[in-house]
């Protein structure tokens, strides 16, 4: 089988200021674009047999950024629904809950169109990710990429790992970052991990 390669999209404003971004469709900075920019040789270098990409802005334009026009948008791409914590930074939360840790605690309920998840339920959407991209290895040579979210692909790579959600908390992803979940002797495996061309 072959290997998944997972790109977050590029800097946003809310991402450069560490606020929660679920829904809220921001587009990327200048810097985020030039960020998914210089990943096009790493990309260049591998067989792409299919691409899914996240509905939402910032993942649509770093997927045509790197140069994957013909990726299928799927929904189980989107953020981490952060309910009432959208748009609010760690710090802001933690004066009222100093304890308080996204991975394990959750959100706080938002509006109705948007409750919030917890990390079950986007362990779920993970796992039905997964099982996409697998039938995708399955049926095609090449690598199969998935450009999304850093909490959405965090939980990703702990279940594919066969971890439980929560340890997507282990795995920090930088902004224009590109990681490779491969096999060695036929298990899962990190095969490299927030990768970044050179400057």
């Amino acid at each position: 089988m072959g290997d998944l390669f997972l790109v977050r999209h590029g800097e946003t404003e809310w991402s450069r200021s560490g606020r929660h971004t679920g829904w809220t469709d921001v587009p990327l900075t200048e810097h985020g674009r030039e960020e998914a920019r210089r990943l096009v040789p790493l990309i260049r270098s591998h067989r792409i047999g299919a691409a899914f990409v996240s509905p939402l802005q910032r993942a649509r334009e770093t997927a045509e950024l790197i140069g994957i026009q013909d990726a299928r948008v799927d929904t189980d791409l989107r953020e981490w629904d952060y309910g009432g914590y959208e748009g609010v930074t760690t710090v802001e939360i933690q004066r009222t809950r100093p304890d308080w840790f996204l991975f394990t605690d959750g959100v706080a309920p938002g509006p109705p169109e948007h409750p919030g998840e917890t990390p079950e339920q986007v362990g779920e959407r993970a796992d039905r990710m997964l099982a996409k991209a697998d039938a995708a290895l399955c049926n095609t040579e090449g690598v199969v990429v998935l450009i999304a979210h850093g909490h959405l692909l965090r939980v990703l790579t702990a279940r594919r790992l066969g971890l439980p959600p929560q340890h997507g908390a282990l795995f920090q992803l930088a902004t224009g970052a590109l990681c490779r979940l491969g096999t060695e002797h036929n298990r899962p495996v990190v095969a490299g991990w927030n990768i970044r061309p050179r400057e």
